[in-house]
């Protein structure tokens, strides 16, 4: 029996459903169009917060399920009778299929999917990017797993599958115990994802940067992450009980693990700290956001102060970059402090791991001990300048039957 070949290009996938906040155990849901929550999605979810999920990536797989159940309503599939083909069409699709926008294009519409002249990085463009595609597969695979392996009332099969063709033996048959266990296999029809370099951000630009900053706040904010090299999220979440004044130290809670943990961050940082609360005009509790920004509120009073959120910090650097001409991000900052740390030699690079909060050191080293291309470029633009200069300070020697002066009234001297 052959298997029907689709034609993605033929789909249309509906907005149908929507992801909405909740003030359950589950902080976010996958609803259908009248309101109710998913079931399957929403037990899922249930089981994912259990094991420590933080609310952001419960937000971050709720989205991924949310197109996942759109696809499979566009291909008219049960979700429990989903294949492999089901999601091979879903990447084929998504591979070609423009993302939807809440609103066109405006300033962007001239730079989607260019490379910056400023940053020699890509703007982001209007598909879907391999590394989303990963995580939609990563997530989807993860949704079945916990329905066929943890449950065993739902699918019979995980549509979702691992690659296996080239695994010739047992996985972890002569597994190094010094070294991290790696993935037993990668999924069937997951992208490529080219493999991008950390660029650092020049003093110059880093200057310009911050010349463009208009509140303390920010300068606060961006000179703290660049002296620290903690993720955007982890920032956002300090509270004032999180400052360490006569060391100079923030205390983060890492991504993933959740762990505390406390960071050097520089002098100059503080001083706009202080500064920032200054501003604020009023003592900020311990517990309390030490973020705030204004917004307007729908109750006819005005700005009011609430927390700032990522959505926030982004509008930050939206203005930055639309000044510059650039666009630079937040991981930016991350990736600038860990070369900065990286190259020097007072520290190793196990500094630098604990500082990151990487969970094995072969993940530093396979980030941060590569050579950047600009500084590669600078130094061989440095030697052709040295041979240019040596060459001229040693004439070539004169060919014999020809006198030295009459070549340099002839040709002059070099």
């Amino acid at each position: 029996m052959h298997e029907d070949v689709r034609d993605v290009d033929a789909i249309r996938v509906l907005a149908s459903g929507s992801v909405v906040a909740d003030r359950g155990q589950v902080p976010w849901l996958v609803v259908d169009d009248d309101g109710s929550p998913v079931e399957p999605v929403r037990r899922y979810l249930n089981d994912f917060v259990a094991r420590g999920a933080s609310s952001a990536s419960v937000r971050s797989y709720a989205y991924a399920l949310l197109r996942w159940w759109r696809w499979l309503r566009a291909v008219d599939v049960a979700w429990h009778q989903a294949t492999p083909a089901d999601v091979r069409d879903l990447v084929l699709w998504l591979q070609r299929a423009p993302k939807p926008r809440s609103a066109e294009r405006t300033v962007s519409v001239t730079t989607a999917g260019t490379v910056n002249p400023v940053t020699r990085k890509k703007h982001l463009g209007d598909g879907y990017e391999p590394r989303t595609i990963r995580h939609s597969n990563a997530v989807v695979r993860a949704f079945y797993t916990y329905w066929t392996e943890d449950v065993r009332d739902g699918p019979l099969i995980n549509p979702v599958q691992l690659d296996r063709r080239h695994q010739e033996r047992r996985p972890h048959a002569h597994h190094d115990p010094l070294e991290p266990f790696r993935p037993e296999g990668k999924l069937r029809y997951n992208p490529k994802v080219p493999k991008r370099r950390p660029r650092e951000m020049p003093d110059r630009a880093w200057s310009d940067v911050f010349a463009r900053l208009t509140s303390n706040r920010d300068r606060a904010l961006l000179s703290m992450d660049i002296s620290c090299a903690a993720r955007a999220s982890e920032l956002l979440g300090l509270c004032m009980d999180d400052l360490d004044w006569g060391d100079q130290l923030v205390r983060v809670i890492r991504k993933g693990t959740r762990a505390e943990q406390w960071l050097p961050a520089s002098s100059e940082s503080f001083v706009w700290l202080r500064l920032y609360l200054a501003d604020l005009g009023r003592p900020l509790a311990p517990n309390a956001p030490l973020w705030w920004t204004l917004r307007r509120r729908d109750h006819g009073d005005g700005l009011r102060r609430q927390p700032m959120n990522y959505e926030a910090l982004r509008a930050v650097l939206r203005r930055v970059n639309a000044a510059l001409g650039t666009n630079w991000t937040m991981h930016d900052l991350r990736h600038t402090a860990s070369l900065r740390m990286s190259q020097d030699e007072n520290l190793s690079l196990k500094d630098v791991q604990v500082i990151l909060g990487h969970a094995h050191l072969s993940t530093t080293a396979d980030i941060y001990t590569v050579e950047d291309d600009l500084h590669v470029v600078r130094r061989v633009h440095q030697h052709l300048a040295e041979r240019e200069k040596r060459n001229r300070q040693t004439p070539a020697p004169v060919a014999d039957g020809y006198d030295g002066a009459d070549l340099a009234v002839l040709f002059g001297e070099v």
